[in-house]
């Protein structure tokens, strides 16, 4: 299809056509911001903003046969706001010291980094018009003709200066130049990244996108709704089959219908939302759980901590908060594959603080995981903080349990590392289960007080406690590839029964570490 019906098709409101247009004019877009910019990541940041405004603005395009300069102009207009930013944003040295970093990924990207950076460099000391033509080029390898259509120029103007800028870089320096720009150009998904609103209600959005090239949870996502000239952002909060996303709103939808246009920047957000749209998603998506009158019933998962302290629901809610390096997103892609197939299954909302991270598609390709909504098992992703409390949690609508992940018990090497004290279940609370699990579940909770605290080593207490946290570490199957032991599920009677023994010193005579990341006794 030529260029100008694909254009014309978009103007009416035709996504995919939208999204050929995109993949055509992608990388040809990033090479001249590249060119402009003279740094990658803004380059990718102001194509992308350039799209989302060329499609508010496509409408107003009167002659379909000018898109390319007319998205020239937008790439240059959005450059140049970048630009101004960077005078406007200048800080002190000093002002680093409270940056976080990863030493081991900055080390890995330092030198990669510094040739990036040493080789635009060179290219930006060309002239305007043979920068512009020599980045085009090698972006992507990106031919004379597109280069020519793309800029507004005649073929041989773009030849002579392509020619004349390989000539003012020695030959070793461009092919280091060829190299460094097809390394970092655009990923192959930028097209996939336009999706389309197929239900809006209340404070939850769902949104269709190629099924192989789904967001990641938490992803921030532009909806253009062109009715109100407005954009709404939202977050990916859930993975559906499919290729259907749910979000929850960072600015109020009213308005939003189904056939909106949604672009997916591809980053992770570090907003969070409102504690009333938590509210309203937590209401709306979560599991109905038993009906009026019917006896709550325990959903048993054969993870000790879990069902001696803070023991699930069927067919309930469950909120997990995480500290950082807390281990959260796997004890989430743990409990989806036990559970998996419960009956009833269970509601996962999952809180994991701001920070830097691997992306969650990231992750789960490195580790494994399956990742999304499983089974009968839903999960749902949403930044946190990390000092919410289970009571403030437990606040929130139809919450049976809540999971409190430490990361000072990780540091102690227990595995889950959830913090029995901090963690809750109204089974227990409302005493919905028998009286002696409840009993020794309040009895635990007040002898691990003791387990990280000052109390001296000959103290018996204290060294049942201690018994007791380690009997609690666990071997995951999701696990297996790093702790080289095969996981384990362990009765919920076992695990009773064990905490009862450990806790009436049946077991004083052995050592503390022949409890430590056991099954069963």
């Amino acid at each position: 299809m030529d260029l100008e019906e694909l254009v014309g098709r978009a103007k009416q409101g035709d996504l995919e056509a939208f999204a050929e247009v995109t993949r055509r004019f992608q990388h040809m877009a990033f090479g001249y911001a590249v060119a402009l910019l003279r740094d990658l990541r803004d380059a990718e940041d102001t194509v992308q903003e350039a799209f989302v405004a060329a499609w508010f603005g496509l409408v107003g395009l009167a002659d379909p046969a000018a898109f390319p300069g007319w998205l020239r102009t937008i790439v240059r207009h959005q450059a140049h706001r970048v630009l101004r930013r960077r005078r406007l944003e200048a800080l002190p040295l000093a002002a680093a010291e409270a940056v976080p970093t990863e030493e081991a990924r900055l080390e890995e990207g330092l030198d990669r980094g510094r040739r990036a950076t040493a080789l635009l460099d060179a290219v930006a000391s060309l002239a305007a018009p043979l920068r512009e033509v020599v980045t085009l080029f090698y972006v992507h390898d990106c031919t004379q003709q597109d280069i020519a259509t793309f800029l507004g120029l005649p073929l041989t103007t773009v030849n002579n200066r392509l020619h004349a800028g390989r000539a003012h870089l020695k030959r070793r320096t461009l092919a280091m130049v060829k190299d460094t720009l097809e390394a970092h150009r655009l990923p192959d998904d930028f097209a996939a990244r336009i999706g389309r609103i197929v239900r809006a209600r209340e404070d939850v959005v769902e949104v269709l996108f190629d099924p192989t090239r789904l967001p990641d949870p938490l992803t921030e996502l532009t909806i253009s709704d062109e009715p109100r000239r407005r954009a709404v952002t939202v977050q990916v909060v859930q993975l559906l089959e499919n290729g259907l996303v749910r979000c929850v709103p960072l600015a109020p939808i009213e308005g939003l219908t189904p056939g909106m246009t949604v672009l997916s920047s591809g980053r992770r957000s570090e907003d969070q939302v409102s504690r009333d749209v938590i509210d309203g998603a937590v209401r709306l998506l979560a599991g109905r759980g038993p009906a009026a009158g019917a006896p709550v019933e325990l959903l048993e998962t054969g993870i000790k901590v879990i069902d001696v302290m803070c023991p699930l629901v069927r067919g309930g809610t469950v909120v997990i908060a995480g500290e950082y390096n807390a281990g959260t997103v796997v004890l989430v892609e743990e409990l989806s594959r036990r559970l998996r197939d419960a009956a009833g299954g269970v509601s996962i909302f999952t809180f994991v603080p701001p920070g830097p991270g691997l992306g969650f598609q990231e992750m789960w390709a490195k580790e494994g995981f399956t990742g999304g909504t499983v089974g009968t098992v839903q999960t749902f992703y949403f930044v946190g903080e990390e000092e919410w409390t289970a009571d403030r949690l437990a606040r929130l609508p139809s919450v049976d349990v809540v999971i409190r992940m430490s990361r000072e018990l990780a540091g102690l090497g227990i595995y889950p590392p959830v913090d029995p004290c901090a963690s809750s279940s109204r089974l227990l609370d409302a005493e919905l289960i028998d009286q002696d699990a409840v009993a020794l579940a309040a009895r635990a909770r007040a002898a691990l007080a003791l387990a990280t605290g000052p109390a001296a080593a000959a103290d018996l207490a204290a060294q049942r406690a201690r018994k007791l946290l380690r009997f609690f570490a666990q071997p995951f199957y999701v696990a297996e590839p790093y702790t080289r032991r095969p996981g384990v599920t362990v009765s919920r009677a076992e695990a009773l029964r064990a905490c009862q023994e450990i806790l009436d010193g049946v077991h004083d005579a052995l050592p503390e570490e022949a409890f430590y990341f056991r099954g069963a006794l």
